[in-house]
This record gives C-alpha cells, sequence and structure tokens, in this order.
C-alpha cells in the first residue's frame, strides 16, 4: 500500500499519462517489493535484525527528502508553472522510492522463512500485485492532479512525506 500511495502522489504531478510510464513505476516497485522478502528469506534473521531496526528511519528519511523537495517545489512554482510536470523516472528517482517503500518486507521475508512459507510463489504474488496496484495508483494520481493542478505537487509531497512519517512511527 506504500507502493500505491507514493505512485498516486507522483502521478499527481504528471500532466500526460502513459501505460509505458505507469508500467516502468509499477514493475521498480514491484520488483523491490518482490526483492525484499526474497533476500530476507535467504538472509535469515541476521539480515532481519540488523535492517529491520533501521528499516523505518531509513523509509522516513528517503521519503522525507523526495516529498520534501517536492513540496518545497510546489511551493515555489506559480499557478502557471504547475501544469504538469514530466520528469523521467529515471534511477534517481526510482531507486530511493523503491527502496523506501519495500525495505521494511525483509523483515516479512524472514518470517516466510520461519513458518516455512514457499518464498518464490510468494514473492511472485507480492511483485505482480504491487506492480499492477502501482501503475494503477499513477493513474488515479494524475487524474486527481488534472483535476487540481494547482496543489497537485504540494499535495503529493505532503504524501510522501506522510508515508515515511507512519514508516517510522509503526517502527517505534
Amino acid at each position: 500500500m506504500d507502493a500505491f500511495a507514493v505512485a498516486v502522489g507522483k502521478g499527481l504531478t504528471w500532466l500526460r499519462w502513459s501505460f509505458k510510464k505507469a508500467l516502468i513505476m509499477g514493475l521498480w516497485f514491484g520488483v523491490f517489493q518482490a526483492a525484499m522478502p526474497l533476500a530476507g528469506y535467504f538472509a535469515g534473521a541476521f539480515f532481519a535484525g540488523k535492517i529491520g531496526v533501521y528499516s523505518s528511519w531509513i523509509a522516513f528519511g528517503l521519503l522525507a527528502i523526495i516529498g520534501g523537495k517536492m513540496l518545497i517545489e510546489g511551493l515555489k512554482k506559480s499557478q502557471d508553472d504547475l501544469y504538469g510536470t514530466e520528469e523521467r523516472l529515471g534511477i534517481k528517482l526510482m531507486l530511493p522510492l523503491a527502496v523506501a517503500t519495500s525495505i521494511d518486507a525483509a523483515a516479512a521475508g524472514t518470517a516466510f522463512a520461519l513458518e516455512g512459507i514457499p518464498i518464490f510463489p510468494a514473492v511472485l504474488i507480492i511483485g505482480v500485485i504491487t506492480c499492477v496496484l502501482s501503475a494503477a495508483g499513477t493513474k488515479i494520481g494524475q487524474l486527481f492532479g488534472c483535476k487540481y493542478q494547482k496543489y497537485a505537487e504540494i499535495f503529493g509531497g505532503v504524501i510522501l512525506v506522510l508515508i515515511g512519517v507512519k514508516n517510522l512511527i509503526g517502527g517505534l
């Protein structure tokens, strides 16, 4: 759901939605949401114990930085500038978002190992569902962004920061 919410937040700032861009975002989130439990599963308790302590802080930091940047940019822009941010979905943007929304899933992978849950079907289901929901989230965000363009980037930034705060509070 974090990946979906982030996809909605980013979609809010898109002037034009495209299947390709939605698929790229969905794949980033889907792959990372599948890879983190897989890593946790194979690394076991050692990995979960080490990363679990810091995962909420890492997610908070990454989302706060990205969301804060969106918020500041949205506040600085005039209404004429807010009509559609066409940014590239490259590694510089997507890697921190994908890591931030999936890092806590490593501990879930460890739980899968302890419970004897077959990991490959589980990560396949997690990855596919995350990919589809994230791609759909971009369209939902873009539809609302077109309607409320003046505040779309500000709102998207606030969403990212709030998700980061939620992760931090949940990890304490």
